[in-house]
């Protein structure tokens, strides 16, 4: 995924930077990064996050860098920001999205003599990709708009010049923008939970494709939002953060009224109701006040030294990291029916080891809600849910296993209720040693957001979507 934070300000916004860029870290596990704007120059830095905090990387950059205008990056992608000399004078951005159409965006610009420094493995970074495309034009503006509509898939982005702060939303709104202000300054954020602890407030949400240009004097729209809108439903149920609300939706009473309607469709009798820590939390006490039953904690996170950003690229470690974060606690699980809210499943490999220690700590049964629907199609607009193989993804397992092909009859597959979809459902809860496993419809999942559907991206779900 990843998140973006930009602050412009009368007086110096380095504090500010720091502070906002930090409450993105959930979002990200590879990259951090800051530019500040002065008098003179541009200041950059970018530090590797993935077994370390933001904040303990950026330290030296708090009291070194000074400015009145800042990007900041939590990046899954690239190392961000870029710092780019063009016809239009020096700028720096930052991006977050997934450019489908990247290695077409690349010999296009190949046969025009054009080249790029940065690559990884021979790879392209694809922030470089979209500097390109905007200097092809020949305003800022206009190269926002040009590589808007020549990326397929998403792309949200910051630019960093002497005029100011340019921000931009993705064509389908698949990722937000919210500008905040405060006196004397004004940020714009990828999640509103930056805001409140800086003082800013919530001023607009820039709708799709929207481009506005920010200065410590207020901001100015510079391109009107599009009527289409595919803004990601997993921004509730699983990857923003509860105190953040996108279209102005909070995610924890989203995340309420998901569990509230897990537990409208469910009368199996348990003792207690669980979340899975963090984001099952939300879910498992909307469904708890729902049906009248007790909420506890059988399994506490672990974080001093376990932080967010910290996954090993070789999976086995990932698991392994992962499954020492959560900690039992027996004296809650033993003897006991527990039901657990989750707010997805991916591959099932981390749960199936949760669900086991239960078993193995002496719960008589374990329940899982997902707050979603069984995911089957990775996600194709943004780095969540993206692998190698679809067979990453329970659902697509399960099916190869009942198929013999895991790409056969998926709109079956993904109909709540159908004799298909139950089936994949079961082979999934005999693969993770669950006593009973109900996923949420797609309806009320729908309906917790308070979108309609044909606004929010359900691709992960049933396939469907805008491009």
């Amino acid at each position: 995924m990843g998140g973006l934070f930009g602050v412009v300000s009368t007086s110096d916004c380095v504090a500010d930077l720091y502070y906002g860029t930090d409450y993105h870290s959930h979002l990200g596990t590879r990259r951090g990064g800051m530019a500040v704007c002065n008098q003179t120059s541009i200041q950059r830095a970018i530090h590797n996050i993935e077994n370390s905090y933001f904040r303990t990387k950026f330290e030296e950059e708090l009291n070194r860098f000074h400015g009145h205008f800042g990007i900041g990056v939590i990046s899954d992608t690239d190392p961000q920001p870029l710092i780019v000399s063009s016809h239009m004078g020096t700028f720096g951005i930052v991006t977050v999205g997934k450019i489908n159409n990247q290695e077409a965006l690349v010999q296009r610009a190949f046969k025009r003599r054009s080249y790029f420094s940065d690559t990884t493995a021979g790879e392209v970074h694809p922030t470089e990709v979209v500097a390109m495309l905007i200097c092809e034009a020949d305003s800022y503006v206009e190269g926002i708009k040009n590589a808007q509509d020549a990326i397929q898939g998403s792309c949200s982005m910051l630019l960093l010049t002497d005029q100011g702060i340019f921000a931009a939303r993705d064509r389908l709104g698949r990722t937000p923008l919210t500008i905040g202000c405060r006196d004397g300054a004004f940020a714009v954020s990828s999640e509103t939970c930056a805001f409140p602890n800086l003082g800013y407030d919530v001023d607009h949400c820039l709708g799709p494709g929207e481009v506005i240009q920010m200065s410590p004097d207020g901001w100015e729209q510079q391109a009107p939002p599009g009527e289409s809108m595919q803004v990601c439903a997993f921004l509730w149920i699983y990857y923003g953060y509860p105190a953040s609300e996108y279209e102005g939706i909070n995610v924890e009473e989203v995340r309420n009224r998901c569990g509230a309607a897990l537990a409208n469709n469910d009368d199996t009798p348990v003792d207690f109701v669980g979340g899975i820590p963090d984001s099952g939390i939300g879910h498992g006490i909307g469904y708890a006040n729902q049906r009248g039953l007790p909420y506890r904690r059988p399994f506490v996170k672990y974080t001093p030294t376990w932080p967010r950003s910290f996954m090993p690229q070789n999976q086995k470690m990932r698991d392994l990291v992962a499954r020492m974060k959560l900690i039992p606690v027996r004296q809650l699980i033993d003897g006991q029916r527990i039901l657990f809210c989750e707010d997805s499943i991916v591959r099932g490999t981390q749960l199936r080891d949760n669900v086991q220690v239960l078993f193995e700590y002496g719960a008589r049964e374990v329940h899982m809600r997902p707050a979603c629907p069984c995911l089957i199609h990775p996600c194709e607009f943004l780095n969540f849910s993206t692998s190698r193989s679809t067979l990453d993804l329970a659902g697509r397992t399960a099916i190869k296993k009942l198929e013999g092909a895991e790409d056969r009859h998926l709109g079956e597959y993904a109909h709540y209720g159908s004799e298909k979809n139950l089936a994949m459902i079961n082979r999934i809860r005999e693969q993770l040693h669950l006593t009973t496993l109900k996923y949420q419809r797609m309806d009320d999942m729908v309906a917790a957001i308070g979108l309609p559907k044909d606004r929010l991206c359900t691709h992960c779900w049933d396939g469907s979507s805008y491009t």
